[in-house]
């Protein structure tokens, strides 16, 4: 697999996985019962902040790996 190919597809895999976290993470949060106290709820959607971050930072390098 070329180098540009295995990248591009590593980032693509990456993201994905990153996504379906940010879901998971949310749809655990919207169950009932799940979470039972403010610090139950504030992990969660410092998960969930974290990992929105990361994938905004998966765009950031994007654009300066392709000179944008």
């Amino acid at each position: 697999m070329a180098a540009q190919t295995y990248q591009t597809h590593y980032q693509y895999e990456i993201k994905k996985l990153i996504e379906e976290e940010i879901e998971r993470l949310k749809n655990n949060m919207a169950t009932n019962g799940i979470i039972t106290d403010i610090g139950e709820y504030r992990y969660y959607v410092g998960q969930i902040t974290g990992l929105r971050k990361a994938l905004y930072l998966c765009d950031d390098a994007e654009t300066v790996v392709n000179g944008s």
